[in-house]
């Protein structure tokens, strides 16, 4: 139940594909995933050129808020009902190609 927040930068393309990718990775180690107000990217050649990313600014901005707010709400819960059960003993596995 740790929460992750996948952030790409990039100089123009890209960025949503690899976002994508990061957030599986999230998703499939249980992990919640902080969201903001547009996908986590800001784009740019050099830092001085993201610093001019004003739309990207704002949504890591958000996404640090929002982040902070998920992962004080998740340990508030915690103290009432700890975390939630994880069964892990079972494996699907086809050796016989059937």
């Amino acid at each position: 139940m740790k929460v992750g927040a996948a952030v790409v930068s990039c100089r123009r393309g890209g960025a949503t594909a690899s976002f994508d990718v990061l957030n599986k990775y999230f998703s499939i180690s249980g992990m919640p995933i902080a969201t903001s107000t547009y996908w986590n990217q800001v784009h740019g050649f050099s830092a001085e050129d993201v610093e001019k990313d004003l739309e990207g600014l704002q949504t890591m901005r958000n996404l640090g808020r929002n982040m902070a707010f998920l992962i004080r709400a998740i340990d508030a819960q915690k103290k009432v009902s700890g975390l939630p059960e994880e069964e892990t003993s079972f494996f699907t596995s086809f050796p016989d190609g059937k």
